[in-house]
Protein backbone atom coordinates (compact mmCIF):
# COMPACT_ATOMS: atom_id res chain seq x y z
CA UNK A 1 0.00 0.00 0.00
CA UNK A 2 1.03 3.62 -0.42
CA UNK A 3 3.47 5.04 2.16
CA UNK A 4 3.94 8.71 2.90
CA UNK A 5 7.08 10.39 1.63
CA UNK A 6 8.69 13.35 3.40
CA UNK A 7 6.38 15.83 1.65
CA UNK A 8 3.22 13.93 2.64
CA UNK A 9 4.33 13.68 6.26
CA UNK A 10 5.27 17.36 6.44
CA UNK A 11 1.90 18.43 5.00
CA UNK A 12 -0.02 16.35 7.50
CA UNK A 13 2.16 17.34 10.46
CA UNK A 14 1.80 21.03 9.61
CA UNK A 15 -1.99 20.65 9.37
CA UNK A 16 -2.02 19.02 12.81
CA UNK A 17 -0.08 21.95 14.31
CA UNK A 18 -2.34 24.46 12.56
CA UNK A 19 -5.53 22.77 13.78
CA UNK A 20 -4.17 22.39 17.30
CA UNK A 21 -3.72 26.16 17.46
CA UNK A 22 -7.13 26.81 15.90
CA UNK A 23 -8.77 24.53 18.47
CA UNK A 24 -6.89 26.28 21.31
CA UNK A 25 -8.12 29.65 20.11
CA UNK A 26 -11.69 28.38 19.81
CA UNK A 27 -11.70 26.88 23.29
CA UNK A 28 -10.22 30.15 24.62
CA UNK A 29 -13.04 32.12 23.04
CA UNK A 30 -10.85 33.75 20.41
CA UNK A 31 -12.70 32.01 17.56
CA UNK A 32 -16.50 32.02 17.65
CA UNK A 33 -18.56 28.99 16.68
CA UNK A 34 -19.19 30.56 13.27
CA UNK A 35 -15.51 31.33 12.75
CA UNK A 36 -14.48 27.89 13.91
CA UNK A 37 -17.04 26.03 11.76
CA UNK A 38 -15.17 26.11 8.40
CA UNK A 39 -11.94 25.28 10.19
CA UNK A 40 -13.31 22.21 11.93
CA UNK A 41 -15.04 21.02 8.75
CA UNK A 42 -11.72 21.17 6.93
CA UNK A 43 -10.55 18.63 9.48
CA UNK A 44 -13.49 16.25 9.43
CA UNK A 45 -15.07 17.49 12.64
CA UNK A 46 -18.85 17.81 12.92
CA UNK A 47 -21.02 18.85 15.85
CA UNK A 48 -23.69 16.17 16.10
CA UNK A 49 -26.77 15.49 18.18
CA UNK A 50 -24.99 14.44 21.35
CA UNK A 51 -21.28 14.99 20.79
CA UNK A 52 -18.71 15.86 18.11
CA UNK A 53 -18.25 13.39 15.27
CA UNK A 54 -14.71 13.02 13.97
CA UNK A 55 -14.32 11.46 10.51
CA UNK A 56 -11.00 9.99 9.38
CA UNK A 57 -10.05 9.29 5.78
CA UNK A 58 -9.18 5.80 4.56
CA UNK A 59 -8.10 6.25 0.94
CA UNK A 60 -9.80 3.61 -1.23
CA UNK A 61 -10.44 1.65 1.97
CA UNK A 62 -6.91 0.36 2.63
CA UNK A 63 -5.70 -0.05 6.21
CA UNK A 64 -2.40 -1.36 7.51
CA UNK A 65 -2.31 -3.30 10.76
CA UNK A 66 -0.50 -0.44 12.51
CA UNK A 67 -3.34 1.86 11.47
CA UNK A 68 -5.97 -0.56 12.78
CA UNK A 69 -4.16 -0.64 16.12
CA UNK A 70 -4.02 3.16 16.19
CA UNK A 71 -7.78 3.38 15.56
CA UNK A 72 -8.31 0.90 18.41
CA UNK A 73 -6.06 2.93 20.70
CA UNK A 74 -7.87 6.18 19.90
CA UNK A 75 -11.30 4.58 20.37
CA UNK A 76 -10.22 3.21 23.73
CA UNK A 77 -8.45 6.38 24.91
CA UNK A 78 -10.57 9.22 23.53
CA UNK A 79 -13.96 7.73 22.63
CA UNK A 80 -16.34 5.05 23.91
CA UNK A 81 -14.32 2.06 22.76
CA UNK A 82 -15.66 1.60 19.26
CA UNK A 83 -15.60 3.16 15.78
CA UNK A 84 -18.03 3.23 12.87
CA UNK A 85 -17.04 2.40 9.29
CA UNK A 86 -19.00 4.36 6.70
CA UNK A 87 -20.31 3.87 3.18
CA UNK A 88 -17.51 6.16 1.97
CA UNK A 89 -14.85 3.73 3.25
CA UNK A 90 -14.08 6.23 6.03
CA UNK A 91 -14.13 5.69 9.79
CA UNK A 92 -15.91 7.84 12.37
CA UNK A 93 -15.57 8.47 16.11
CA UNK A 94 -18.90 9.56 17.56
CA UNK A 95 -18.13 10.60 21.13
CA UNK A 96 -14.70 12.24 21.25
CA UNK A 97 -14.63 15.61 23.10
CA UNK A 98 -13.58 18.65 21.11
CA UNK A 99 -10.45 19.30 23.11
CA UNK A 100 -8.91 15.89 22.33
CA UNK A 101 -9.35 16.03 18.55
CA UNK A 102 -5.97 17.73 17.86
CA UNK A 103 -4.23 15.04 19.87
CA UNK A 104 -6.10 12.38 17.89
CA UNK A 105 -4.95 14.09 14.67
CA UNK A 106 -1.36 13.98 15.93
CA UNK A 107 -1.62 10.29 16.79
CA UNK A 108 -3.15 9.52 13.39
CA UNK A 109 -0.31 11.37 11.64
CA UNK A 110 2.15 8.97 13.27
CA UNK A 111 0.61 6.13 11.23
CA UNK A 112 0.08 8.14 8.03
CA UNK A 113 -3.60 8.90 8.52
CA UNK A 114 -5.55 12.15 8.63
CA UNK A 115 -9.01 13.67 8.53
CA UNK A 116 -8.30 16.27 5.84
CA UNK A 117 -11.07 16.72 3.24
CA UNK A 118 -13.46 14.31 4.91
CA UNK A 119 -16.02 17.10 5.10
CA UNK A 120 -16.66 20.49 3.54
CA UNK A 121 -17.21 21.51 -0.07
CA UNK A 122 -14.08 19.94 -1.48
CA UNK A 123 -12.97 16.73 -3.17
CA UNK A 124 -13.62 13.98 -0.62
CA UNK A 125 -12.05 10.59 -0.01
CA UNK A 126 -11.48 8.51 -3.16
CA UNK A 127 -13.29 5.20 -3.06
CA UNK A 128 -12.62 2.02 -5.01
CA UNK A 129 -13.04 -1.73 -5.23
CA UNK A 130 -12.22 -3.44 -1.90
CA UNK A 131 -10.99 -6.44 -3.89
CA UNK A 132 -8.64 -4.40 -6.07
CA UNK A 133 -5.49 -6.24 -6.99
CA UNK A 134 -6.87 -9.69 -6.17
CA UNK A 135 -10.20 -10.00 -8.00
CA UNK A 136 -10.34 -12.47 -10.84
CA UNK A 137 -12.39 -10.13 -13.03
CA UNK A 138 -10.02 -7.20 -12.64
CA UNK A 139 -8.87 -5.60 -15.87
CA UNK A 140 -6.59 -2.93 -14.41
CA UNK A 141 -5.67 -2.32 -10.77
CA UNK A 142 -7.48 0.92 -9.83
CA UNK A 143 -5.40 1.69 -6.70
CA UNK A 144 -2.44 3.49 -8.34
CA UNK A 145 -4.84 5.70 -10.25
CA UNK A 146 -6.92 6.43 -7.16
CA UNK A 147 -3.72 7.33 -5.30
CA UNK A 148 -2.47 9.57 -8.12
CA UNK A 149 -5.79 11.41 -8.16
CA UNK A 150 -5.84 11.58 -4.35
CA UNK A 151 -2.47 13.31 -4.35
CA UNK A 152 -3.63 15.72 -7.05
CA UNK A 153 -6.82 16.57 -5.14
CA UNK A 154 -5.29 16.94 -1.67
CA UNK A 155 -5.01 20.60 -0.70
CA UNK A 156 -5.78 21.61 -4.30
CA UNK A 157 -6.28 25.37 -3.82
CA UNK A 158 -8.59 25.81 -6.81
CA UNK A 159 -11.03 23.19 -5.55
CA UNK A 160 -11.05 23.90 -1.81
CA UNK A 161 -14.35 25.85 -1.94
CA UNK A 162 -16.52 24.11 -4.51
CA UNK A 163 -20.29 24.75 -4.65
CA UNK A 164 -20.77 21.47 -2.72
CA UNK A 165 -18.88 18.34 -1.73
CA UNK A 166 -17.43 16.29 -4.57
CA UNK A 167 -16.99 12.51 -4.67
CA UNK A 168 -14.94 10.42 -7.09
CA UNK A 169 -14.84 6.63 -7.36
CA UNK A 170 -12.51 4.44 -9.43
CA UNK A 171 -13.25 0.93 -10.71
CA UNK A 172 -10.95 -1.39 -12.64
CA UNK A 173 -12.93 -4.63 -12.85
CA UNK A 174 -15.64 -6.01 -15.10
CA UNK A 175 -18.07 -5.74 -12.19
CA UNK A 176 -18.43 -2.28 -10.68
CA UNK A 177 -17.84 -2.75 -6.95
CA UNK A 178 -17.22 0.96 -6.31
CA UNK A 179 -20.72 2.18 -7.29
CA UNK A 180 -19.17 4.61 -9.74
CA UNK A 181 -22.53 5.43 -11.34
CA UNK A 182 -23.71 7.37 -8.30
CA UNK A 183 -20.63 9.54 -7.87
CA UNK A 184 -19.97 13.07 -9.06
CA UNK A 185 -17.26 11.56 -11.25
CA UNK A 186 -17.13 7.83 -11.88
CA UNK A 187 -13.94 6.49 -13.45
CA UNK A 188 -13.99 3.12 -15.16
CA UNK A 189 -10.57 1.83 -16.21
CA UNK A 190 -10.51 0.05 -19.54
CA UNK A 191 -8.36 -0.72 -22.57
CA UNK A 192 -9.15 0.42 -26.10
CA UNK A 193 -8.89 -1.74 -29.19
CA UNK A 194 -5.16 -0.99 -29.36
CA UNK A 195 -4.67 -2.27 -25.81
CA UNK A 196 -3.99 1.19 -24.41
CA UNK A 197 -5.15 2.02 -20.90
CA UNK A 198 -7.65 4.80 -20.35
CA UNK A 199 -10.85 5.74 -18.60
CA UNK A 200 -14.52 5.73 -19.42
CA UNK A 201 -15.76 8.75 -17.51
CA UNK A 202 -19.19 9.21 -15.97
CA UNK A 203 -20.32 12.48 -14.50
CA UNK A 204 -23.27 13.87 -12.58
CA UNK A 205 -24.26 10.80 -10.59
CA UNK A 206 -25.31 11.04 -6.98
CA UNK A 207 -27.86 10.11 -4.35
CA UNK A 208 -29.25 12.47 -1.72
CA UNK A 209 -32.33 14.61 -2.32
CA UNK A 210 -32.15 14.21 -6.12
CA UNK A 211 -30.84 10.74 -6.97
CA UNK A 212 -29.40 10.49 -10.47
CA UNK A 213 -27.41 7.81 -12.29
CA UNK A 214 -24.25 9.28 -13.79
CA UNK A 215 -24.02 9.85 -17.52
CA UNK A 216 -21.14 9.00 -19.81
CA UNK A 217 -19.24 12.13 -20.77
CA UNK A 218 -16.33 10.34 -22.47
CA UNK A 219 -16.05 6.74 -23.60
CA UNK A 220 -12.24 6.77 -23.47
CA UNK A 221 -9.72 9.27 -22.18
CA UNK A 222 -6.09 8.07 -22.32
CA UNK A 223 -4.48 7.67 -18.89
CA UNK A 224 -2.01 10.48 -19.52
CA UNK A 225 -4.86 12.98 -19.47
CA UNK A 226 -7.01 11.79 -16.58
CA UNK A 227 -5.92 14.58 -14.23
CA UNK A 228 -6.35 17.36 -16.77
CA UNK A 229 -9.74 16.03 -17.85
CA UNK A 230 -10.98 15.83 -14.25
CA UNK A 231 -9.57 19.30 -13.76
CA UNK A 232 -11.66 20.56 -16.68
CA UNK A 233 -14.82 18.97 -15.25
CA UNK A 234 -14.22 20.58 -11.87
CA UNK A 235 -13.47 23.98 -13.40
CA UNK A 236 -16.78 23.98 -15.30
CA UNK A 237 -18.58 22.88 -12.14
CA UNK A 238 -16.76 25.45 -10.01
CA UNK A 239 -17.70 28.21 -12.44
CA UNK A 240 -21.34 27.35 -13.13
CA UNK A 241 -22.47 25.22 -10.17
CA UNK A 242 -25.13 26.92 -8.05
CA UNK A 243 -24.03 28.49 -4.79
CA UNK A 244 -27.36 30.11 -3.96
CA UNK A 245 -29.14 26.90 -2.99
CA UNK A 246 -27.28 24.04 -1.31
CA UNK A 247 -30.01 21.60 -2.37
CA UNK A 248 -29.23 22.35 -6.02
CA UNK A 249 -25.47 22.83 -5.78
CA UNK A 250 -24.20 19.35 -6.66
CA UNK A 251 -22.75 18.79 -10.11
CA UNK A 252 -25.61 16.42 -10.98
CA UNK A 253 -27.97 19.42 -10.97
CA UNK A 254 -25.69 21.39 -13.29
CA UNK A 255 -25.31 18.45 -15.68
CA UNK A 256 -29.07 17.96 -15.73
CA UNK A 257 -29.70 21.65 -16.29
CA UNK A 258 -27.22 21.98 -19.16
CA UNK A 259 -27.76 18.54 -20.61
CA UNK A 260 -24.89 16.08 -21.01
CA UNK A 261 -24.04 17.26 -24.54
CA UNK A 262 -23.70 20.91 -23.55
CA UNK A 263 -21.82 19.98 -20.37
CA UNK A 264 -19.44 17.82 -22.44
CA UNK A 265 -18.85 20.72 -24.83
CA UNK A 266 -18.09 23.05 -21.92
CA UNK A 267 -15.64 20.56 -20.44
CA UNK A 268 -13.86 19.98 -23.75
CA UNK A 269 -13.54 23.72 -24.25
CA UNK A 270 -11.97 24.01 -20.81
CA UNK A 271 -9.84 20.93 -21.33
CA UNK A 272 -8.27 22.51 -24.41
CA UNK A 273 -6.56 24.98 -22.06
CA UNK A 274 -4.97 22.35 -19.79
CA UNK A 275 -4.55 19.29 -21.97
CA UNK A 276 -0.88 18.36 -22.42
CA UNK A 277 -0.03 20.85 -19.66
CA UNK A 278 2.07 20.23 -16.52
CA UNK A 279 -0.52 17.86 -15.04
CA UNK A 280 -0.20 15.42 -17.93
CA UNK A 281 0.87 12.12 -16.39
CA UNK A 282 4.15 10.48 -17.32
CA UNK A 283 5.15 6.83 -17.35
CA UNK A 284 7.67 7.56 -14.60
CA UNK A 285 5.08 9.07 -12.28
CA UNK A 286 2.62 6.24 -12.81
CA UNK A 287 5.34 3.67 -12.14
CA UNK A 288 6.44 5.56 -9.02
CA UNK A 289 2.98 5.23 -7.52
CA UNK A 290 2.19 1.79 -8.94
CA UNK A 291 5.28 0.36 -7.23
CA UNK A 292 3.47 0.77 -3.89
CA UNK A 293 0.80 -1.67 -5.06
CA UNK A 294 2.96 -4.55 -6.22
CA UNK A 295 1.68 -7.99 -5.28
CA UNK A 296 2.80 -9.25 -1.87
CA UNK A 297 5.12 -12.24 -1.64
CA UNK A 298 2.62 -14.94 -2.55
CA UNK A 299 3.70 -18.53 -2.13
CA UNK A 300 3.39 -21.02 -4.95
CA UNK A 301 0.44 -23.05 -3.72
CA UNK A 302 -1.79 -25.71 -5.25
CA UNK A 303 -5.18 -24.40 -6.32
CA UNK A 304 -6.96 -26.79 -3.95
CA UNK A 305 -6.10 -27.47 -0.33
CA UNK A 306 -7.10 -30.89 0.98
CA UNK A 307 -7.49 -29.72 4.57
CA UNK A 308 -9.69 -26.80 3.51
CA UNK A 309 -12.07 -29.08 1.66
CA UNK A 310 -12.07 -31.53 4.56
CA UNK A 311 -13.19 -28.77 6.94
CA UNK A 312 -15.95 -27.73 4.54
CA UNK A 313 -17.21 -31.29 4.36
CA UNK A 314 -17.04 -31.89 8.11
CA UNK A 315 -18.13 -28.54 9.54
CA UNK A 316 -21.44 -27.11 8.32
CA UNK A 317 -20.95 -23.80 10.14
CA UNK A 318 -17.58 -23.30 8.45
CA UNK A 319 -19.08 -24.31 5.09
CA UNK A 320 -21.83 -21.73 5.55
CA UNK A 321 -19.25 -19.03 6.29
CA UNK A 322 -17.16 -20.02 3.27
CA UNK A 323 -20.24 -19.83 1.06
CA UNK A 324 -21.09 -16.27 2.07
CA UNK A 325 -17.86 -14.67 3.34
CA UNK A 326 -15.06 -16.13 1.20
CA UNK A 327 -14.33 -14.97 -2.35
CA UNK A 328 -12.18 -16.33 -5.13
CA UNK A 329 -8.65 -14.96 -5.55
CA UNK A 330 -6.53 -14.50 -8.63
CA UNK A 331 -3.71 -16.57 -7.12
CA UNK A 332 -4.00 -20.36 -6.72
CA UNK A 333 -4.28 -21.42 -3.09
CA UNK A 334 -5.45 -18.01 -1.84
CA UNK A 335 -8.86 -16.50 -1.08
CA UNK A 336 -10.29 -13.19 0.10
CA UNK A 337 -12.32 -13.05 3.30
CA UNK A 338 -15.06 -10.65 4.35
CA UNK A 339 -15.39 -10.08 8.09
CA UNK A 340 -19.01 -9.25 8.79
CA UNK A 341 -19.67 -6.15 10.89
CA UNK A 342 -23.37 -7.02 10.79
CA UNK A 343 -23.76 -9.37 13.75
CA UNK A 344 -27.38 -9.06 14.94
CA UNK A 345 -27.61 -6.71 17.91
CA UNK A 346 -24.63 -4.63 16.78
CA UNK A 347 -25.14 -1.40 14.77
CA UNK A 348 -24.01 -2.02 11.17
CA UNK A 349 -20.43 -0.88 10.59
CA UNK A 350 -19.52 -0.66 14.28
CA UNK A 351 -16.50 -2.47 15.70
CA UNK A 352 -14.96 -2.32 19.18
CA UNK A 353 -11.37 -1.43 20.00
CA UNK A 354 -10.78 -5.01 21.17
CA UNK A 355 -12.04 -6.37 17.87
CA UNK A 356 -9.91 -3.88 15.94
CA UNK A 357 -6.83 -5.12 17.80
CA UNK A 358 -7.71 -8.68 16.84
CA UNK A 359 -8.27 -7.70 13.21
CA UNK A 360 -4.82 -6.08 13.21
CA UNK A 361 -3.28 -9.27 14.61
CA UNK A 362 -5.07 -11.40 12.02
CA UNK A 363 -4.03 -9.02 9.23
CA UNK A 364 -0.40 -9.57 10.22
CA UNK A 365 -0.81 -13.31 10.61
CA UNK A 366 -2.99 -14.13 7.62
CA UNK A 367 -3.05 -11.28 5.07
CA UNK A 368 0.29 -9.50 4.67
CA UNK A 369 -0.52 -6.91 7.34
CA UNK A 370 -3.46 -5.29 5.53
CA UNK A 371 -7.23 -5.06 5.78
CA UNK A 372 -9.72 -3.18 3.67
CA UNK A 373 -13.01 -1.40 4.27
CA UNK A 374 -15.98 -1.99 1.97
CA UNK A 375 -18.64 0.57 1.18
CA UNK A 376 -21.05 -2.06 2.51
CA UNK A 377 -19.46 -1.42 5.94
CA UNK A 378 -17.57 -4.69 6.33
CA UNK A 379 -13.85 -5.51 6.47
CA UNK A 380 -11.83 -7.57 4.01
CA UNK A 381 -8.66 -9.62 4.21
CA UNK A 382 -7.60 -9.68 0.58
CA UNK A 383 -4.95 -12.43 0.68
CA UNK A 384 -5.54 -15.45 2.89
CA UNK A 385 -4.19 -18.94 2.22
CA UNK A 386 -6.99 -21.44 1.81
CA UNK A 387 -5.13 -23.70 4.23
CA UNK A 388 -5.54 -21.05 6.95
CA UNK A 389 -9.20 -20.18 6.38
CA UNK A 390 -10.51 -22.59 9.02
CA UNK A 391 -8.19 -21.20 11.67
CA UNK A 392 -9.11 -17.63 10.77
CA UNK A 393 -12.81 -18.51 10.86
CA UNK A 394 -12.50 -20.01 14.33
CA UNK A 395 -10.81 -16.86 15.63
CA UNK A 396 -13.26 -14.52 13.90
CA UNK A 397 -16.23 -16.54 15.12
CA UNK A 398 -15.03 -16.33 18.70
CA UNK A 399 -14.69 -12.55 18.31
CA UNK A 400 -18.16 -12.08 16.79
CA UNK A 401 -16.85 -11.21 13.33
CA UNK A 402 -17.80 -14.33 11.40
CA UNK A 403 -21.55 -13.96 10.90
CA UNK A 404 -22.17 -15.82 7.61
CA UNK A 405 -24.49 -13.19 6.18
CA UNK A 406 -22.54 -11.30 3.50
CA UNK A 407 -25.02 -10.33 0.79
CA UNK A 408 -27.96 -11.66 2.77
CA UNK A 409 -30.88 -9.74 4.23
CA UNK A 410 -29.17 -9.02 7.56
CA UNK A 411 -26.05 -7.58 5.89
CA UNK A 412 -27.78 -4.21 6.17
CA UNK A 413 -26.09 -0.97 5.08
CA UNK A 414 -27.08 1.70 7.55
CA UNK A 415 -26.08 5.26 8.45
CA UNK A 416 -25.82 6.30 12.14
CA UNK A 417 -29.19 8.05 11.76
CA UNK A 418 -31.03 9.94 14.46
CA UNK A 419 -29.15 8.27 17.29
CA UNK A 420 -26.16 10.43 16.40
CA UNK A 421 -26.61 12.63 13.33
CA UNK A 422 -28.10 16.10 13.76
CA UNK A 423 -29.31 16.08 10.15
CA UNK A 424 -31.32 12.87 10.49
CA UNK A 425 -35.11 12.89 10.46
CA UNK A 426 -35.36 9.46 12.01
CA UNK A 427 -33.33 6.71 13.63
CA UNK A 428 -31.77 4.08 11.39
CA UNK A 429 -30.03 1.72 13.79
CA UNK A 430 -33.21 0.55 15.61
CA UNK A 431 -34.81 -0.27 12.25
CA UNK A 432 -31.78 -2.36 11.27
CA UNK A 433 -31.85 -4.08 14.67
CA UNK A 434 -35.56 -4.88 14.40
CA UNK A 435 -35.14 -6.35 10.91
CA UNK A 436 -32.13 -8.40 11.99
CA UNK A 437 -34.10 -9.69 14.98
CA UNK A 438 -37.05 -10.64 12.79
CA UNK A 439 -34.86 -12.52 10.33
CA UNK A 440 -32.65 -14.46 12.71
CA UNK A 441 -33.04 -17.84 10.99
CA UNK A 442 -29.94 -18.37 8.86
CA UNK A 443 -31.53 -21.21 6.90
CA UNK A 444 -34.37 -18.89 5.92
CA UNK A 445 -31.91 -16.13 5.01
CA UNK A 446 -29.99 -18.49 2.76
CA UNK A 447 -33.27 -19.55 1.13
CA UNK A 448 -34.15 -15.90 0.45
CA UNK A 449 -30.72 -15.45 -1.10
CA UNK A 450 -28.92 -12.31 -2.15
CA UNK A 451 -30.71 -9.12 -1.24
CA UNK A 452 -29.55 -5.69 -0.19
CA UNK A 453 -31.31 -3.51 2.36
CA UNK A 454 -30.06 0.05 2.77
CA UNK A 455 -31.26 2.46 5.45
CA UNK A 456 -30.79 6.24 5.60
CA UNK A 457 -32.02 8.52 8.35
CA UNK A 458 -32.59 11.45 6.01
CA UNK A 459 -32.49 12.61 2.39
CA UNK A 460 -28.70 12.97 2.48
CA UNK A 461 -28.71 9.21 1.83
CA UNK A 462 -25.54 8.24 3.72
CA UNK A 463 -27.02 4.73 3.86
CA UNK A 464 -27.35 4.71 0.04
CA UNK A 465 -31.02 3.73 0.33
CA UNK A 466 -31.75 4.70 -3.28
CA UNK A 467 -29.61 1.82 -4.59
CA UNK A 468 -30.77 -0.81 -2.11
CA UNK A 469 -32.94 -3.62 -3.43
CA UNK A 470 -35.08 -2.49 -0.52
CA UNK A 471 -34.39 1.08 0.53
CA UNK A 472 -35.62 2.62 3.75
CA UNK A 473 -35.60 6.38 4.28
CA UNK A 474 -36.39 8.06 7.58
CA UNK A 475 -38.78 11.01 7.18
CA UNK A 476 -40.26 13.49 9.60
CA UNK A 477 -43.98 14.19 9.84
CA UNK A 478 -45.02 16.68 12.45
CA UNK A 479 -42.19 15.67 14.73
CA UNK A 480 -42.79 11.94 14.37
CA UNK A 481 -40.43 9.44 12.74
CA UNK A 482 -41.77 7.64 9.67
CA UNK A 483 -40.14 5.46 7.06
CA UNK A 484 -40.50 5.56 3.30
CA UNK A 485 -39.78 2.32 1.42
CA UNK A 486 -38.38 1.92 -2.09
CA UNK A 487 -37.72 -1.29 -4.01
CA UNK A 488 -35.86 -2.04 -7.22
CA UNK A 489 -32.71 -0.04 -6.56
CA UNK A 490 -29.37 -1.64 -7.27
CA UNK A 491 -25.65 -0.98 -7.42
CA UNK A 492 -23.07 -2.50 -9.74
CA UNK A 493 -23.11 -2.52 -13.52
CA UNK A 494 -26.90 -2.26 -13.61
CA UNK A 495 -27.18 0.52 -11.06
CA UNK A 496 -30.72 1.81 -10.66
CA UNK A 497 -32.66 4.11 -8.38
CA UNK A 498 -35.40 2.39 -6.38
CA UNK A 499 -39.03 3.45 -6.62
CA UNK A 500 -41.24 4.45 -3.70
CA UNK A 501 -43.95 1.87 -3.07
CA UNK A 502 -46.37 4.23 -1.33
CA UNK A 503 -47.06 6.16 1.88
CA UNK A 504 -44.63 5.85 4.75
CA UNK A 505 -44.77 3.54 7.73
CA UNK A 506 -44.40 3.84 11.48
CA UNK A 507 -41.25 2.40 13.00
CA UNK A 508 -43.10 -0.51 14.62
CA UNK A 509 -44.48 -1.56 11.23
CA UNK A 510 -41.12 -1.89 9.48
CA UNK A 511 -40.29 -5.55 10.33
CA UNK A 512 -43.76 -6.56 9.07
CA UNK A 513 -43.31 -4.50 5.92
CA UNK A 514 -40.02 -6.23 5.15
CA UNK A 515 -41.60 -9.63 5.89
CA UNK A 516 -44.41 -8.93 3.45
CA UNK A 517 -42.01 -7.80 0.74
CA UNK A 518 -39.97 -10.97 1.21
CA UNK A 519 -43.04 -13.21 1.27
CA UNK A 520 -44.27 -11.61 -1.96
CA UNK A 521 -40.90 -12.31 -3.53
CA UNK A 522 -40.92 -15.94 -2.40
CA UNK A 523 -44.44 -16.39 -3.76
CA UNK A 524 -43.64 -14.79 -7.11
CA UNK A 525 -40.06 -15.80 -7.81
CA UNK A 526 -38.94 -18.20 -10.46
CA UNK A 527 -36.45 -20.89 -9.56
CA UNK A 528 -33.05 -19.37 -8.69
CA UNK A 529 -34.37 -15.86 -9.31
CA UNK A 530 -32.99 -13.13 -7.03
CA UNK A 531 -35.22 -10.57 -5.29
CA UNK A 532 -34.08 -7.73 -7.54
CA UNK A 533 -34.74 -9.77 -10.68
CA UNK A 534 -38.25 -10.62 -9.50
CA UNK A 535 -38.94 -6.93 -8.85
CA UNK A 536 -37.70 -6.05 -12.34
CA UNK A 537 -39.83 -8.78 -13.91
CA UNK A 538 -43.16 -8.20 -12.17
CA UNK A 539 -42.91 -4.55 -11.14
CA UNK A 540 -43.97 -2.90 -7.91
CA UNK A 541 -47.70 -3.63 -7.88
CA UNK A 542 -47.69 -7.13 -6.34
CA UNK A 543 -45.43 -5.87 -3.55
CA UNK A 544 -47.54 -2.77 -2.95
CA UNK A 545 -50.76 -4.77 -2.90
CA UNK A 546 -49.39 -7.16 -0.29
CA UNK A 547 -47.84 -4.51 1.94
CA UNK A 548 -50.81 -2.14 2.01
CA UNK A 549 -53.62 -4.71 1.91
CA UNK A 550 -54.35 -4.74 5.64
CA UNK A 551 -52.56 -1.57 6.54
CA UNK A 552 -54.49 1.01 4.52
CA UNK A 553 -57.40 1.75 6.90
CA UNK A 554 -55.09 2.41 9.85
CA UNK A 555 -52.31 4.18 8.00
CA UNK A 556 -51.27 7.73 8.84
CA UNK A 557 -49.92 9.55 5.82
CA UNK A 558 -46.43 10.95 6.07
CA UNK A 559 -44.49 12.89 3.49
CA UNK A 560 -43.60 10.73 0.54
Amino acid sequence: MYRYDAYDQKLVDERVAQFRDQMRRHLAGELSDDEFRPVRLQNGLYIQRHAPMFRVSIPYGHLASRQLRKLAELARTYDKGYVHFTTRQNVQFNWSPLEVIPEMCAELAKVEMHSIQTSGNCIRNFTSDPFAGVAGDELIDPRPWAEILRQWATFHPEFAYLPRKFKIAVNGAKEDRAVIQVHDIGLDLKKNDAGEIGFRILVGGGLGRTPIIGREIESFIPWQHIITYCEAILRVYNRYGRRDNSFKARIKILVSALGIDEFRWQVREEWAHVKDGPNTLTVEEVHRVADFFEDPAYEALPADDVGYHHHIAEDLAFASWVKRNVRAHKKPGYASVVLSLKKPGVPPGDITSEQLELVADWADRFSFGEARVTHEQNLVFADVKKSELHTLWQLARKAGLATPNIGLLTDIICCPGGDFCSLANAKSIPIAAAIQERFDDLDYLHDVGDIEINISGCMNACGHHHVGHIGILGVDKNGEEWYQVTIGGSQGNNAAIGKVIGPSFARAEMPDVISELIETYIQERHEDELFIDTVRRIGLDPFKTRVYADRQPHRKVANV
